[in-house]
């Protein structure tokens, strides 16, 4: 039972992972002017990198609480901790450098968290096999 929450839980995770990063985000571009999408953008990724942050710190404390520290444990953990990461640190620099526009740290930057996001899938994915 309480093993099939957690695939639940890590499922809903991925769905909102992957509808942000493939549906969303493009989608905005498309639809809105630029500069209203960059609004919409900052207004929307803070509860992207929230909501799933605290699903994932859910699920962490849940093999926490019951001393199940397996590798599901470790993946889930390590994704909550990179969207705590994305959310505190990374997501206020890819602002402040398109702010300043200073597009070389903000293609960087930006990378970086695309990178982290593709990790985060790969992570979760494997806790779905």
């Amino acid at each position: 039972m309480s093993e099939q929450i957690i695939m639940n839980m890590v499922s809903l995770v991925l769905g909102i992972m992957l509808f942000f990063s493939f549906i969303l985000a493009p989608m905005i571009f498309k639809v809105l002017p630029p500069d209203n999408a960059g609004v919409f953008i900052r207004a929307i990724f803070p509860y992207y990198y929230l909501i799933n942050l605290l699903i994932l710190g859910s699920i962490s404390g849940f093999y926490i609480f019951y001393q199940t520290f397996i590798l599901d444990f470790y993946l889930v953990l390590i994704s909550a901790l990179l969207f705590f990461f994305n959310l505190v640190y990374l997501m206020p620099k890819i602002n402040k450098f398109k702010d300043e526009k200073n597009e070389k740290a903000f293609r960087i930057f930006h990378f970086i968290s695309v990178v982290i996001n593709f990790a985060q899938l790969v992570m979760l994915g494997v806790v779905l096999i």
